[in-house]
């Protein structure tokens, strides 16, 4: 009995890289330019949301 080849998104998931590089290659490859803007104010919110958690707090809250 011969196997079942391969479907496409079987063929698409083999490099196992960390998201964040995919995500990178993703908007390299299609030219996505646009969505540069918005990744890195998720990223700056993501890092002011964990460094208000820390004892930096204060020196944040003066930046506003």
């Amino acid at each position: 009995m011969d196997p079942k080849p391969p479907s496409e998104f079987e063929k698409a998931g083999g490099d196992d890289l960390p998201l964040h590089v995919e995500f990178v290659e993703f908007l390299r490859y299609n030219k996505k330019w646009w969505l540069w803007p918005l990744v890195i104010m998720l990223a700056l919110m993501g890092l002011l949301i964990m460094l208000s958690q820390t004892s930096l707090a204060p020196f944040i809250y003066t930046l506003f």
